[in-house]
């Protein structure tokens, strides 16, 4: 067991942004600046319903889930050539790689795409070059996600798996996002039973909104590996139970809960009590460029407004590591970096 040295109050933020650290929970989509926007909008004549950048950050204050994907999807609009996801991921991929993020597992909305003409080609091309690139140039390890919108039939899902599998080497698993109350987990059934035959991993989004037996269904009618965000499962003490007692990661997003509505403030994140009960609880950033701020920004304001330390950022790094889709050599190789920079940061050398 890995001792945490004593580490001064004062340099926790400095800390928080130099450890390394996983991202598992990352809408590409949802990391589009309104500077991008404007300049693919501006590159592909496409015209936005928004005067200028201010314009449209000023529209970013939601009200919950829905509110944010109306403007979500309007600024997925400008995205049509194969040049542009890259460049969308790209941007992504190197704040990433200031803020110490080692791994990356990028979900896309393939259906947001395809249901504008946009062949399914271009956008996995797109950012699997980015990927690559990020591998070599970057050094940040990125994988993709197709995610499932699941405000759209399960039929659409199938389809899309299908149109998908020719590039089934560029993705390493499936998840489900968009609205969740009203959309069940076991609306997907039969589509994560494929994709399960396939070999892919198996996320999906439950308990943000959603009450707690949207997780239980989640883990037993779809057998995901992983909850995205999960922090209703409090709500539930046998589902904290079974969370704790299975390791089934949670990637929980601080500024998205506040900007959704789910919390009031960042004070009222309940990440402390999800790792004191013993669960893999993670932060992401979700959608960075909609909700405030990248990873290391979810990172220091959620420590500043919860007290939390130093043990518990060593544990939330490390449980990015356990949760993330890797091999074990490559796990430990990230924990043993992990370490040695917790150990650069103890009192007893300065």
């Amino acid at each position: 067991m890995f001792k945490i040295p004593h580490i001064a109050p004062a340099r926790l933020p400095e800390l928080l942004r130099r450890m390394p650290k996983a991202e598992l929970h990352i809408h590409i989509e949802g990391s589009l600046e309104p500077e991008l926007i404007f300049a693919l909008a501006q590159r592909n004549g496409v015209s936005l319903p928004y005067a200028d950048v201010d314009s449209l950050r000023r529209a970013y204050a939601f009200t919950n889930l829905q509110s944010f994907l109306d403007i979500y999807y309007a600024g997925a609009s400008v995205l049509l050539h194969e040049q542009d996801f890259y460049d969308m991921a790209w941007a992504y991929l190197q704040r990433a790689a200031a803020d110490h993020v080692v791994h990356a597992e990028l979900f896309f909305d393939p259906q947001t795409h395809t249901a504008r003409g946009v062949p399914m080609a271009t956008v996995i091309q797109g950012l699997h070059r980015a990927c690559t690139d990020a591998a070599s140039q970057l050094g940040v390890d990125a994988s993709l996600i197709l995610c499932f919108l699941r405000h759209l039939s399960e039929e659409d899902a199938l389809a899309t798996l299908e149109q998908a599998l020719p590039w089934r080497e560029h993705f390493i698993g499936v998840g489900l996002d968009s609205s969740e109350l009203g959309h069940p987990p076991e609306k997907f059934a039969r589509v994560f039973a494929r994709c399960r035959e396939l070999g892919l991993r198996l996320v999906a989004h439950a308990g943000e909104e959603g009450p707690p037996a949207y997780i239980w269904s989640a883990l037993d009618v779809l057998k995901v590996e992983r909850i995205d965000h999960g922090v209703q499962a409090l709500k539930d003490p046998a589902l904290m139970q079974r969370l704790a007692q299975d390791r089934i990661p949670l990637t929980v997003c601080p500024f998205s809960n506040v900007k959704l509505c789910v919390f009031p403030d960042l004070a009222s994140s309940n990440l402390r009590q999800l790792l004191d009960a013993g669960l893999v609880a993670t932060v992401n950033s979700d959608d960075p460029a909609y909700f405030g701020g990248y990873l290391n920004d979810n990172f220091v304001q959620t420590f500043a407004a919860t007290g939390l330390d130093a043990h518990h950022a060593y544990t939330l790094a490390r449980n990015s590591f356990e949760a993330s889709f890797v091999t074990e050599a490559q796990r430990h190789q990230w924990e043993r970096e992990l370490k040695e920079v917790f150990l650069s940061f103890s009192e007893n050398d300065y």
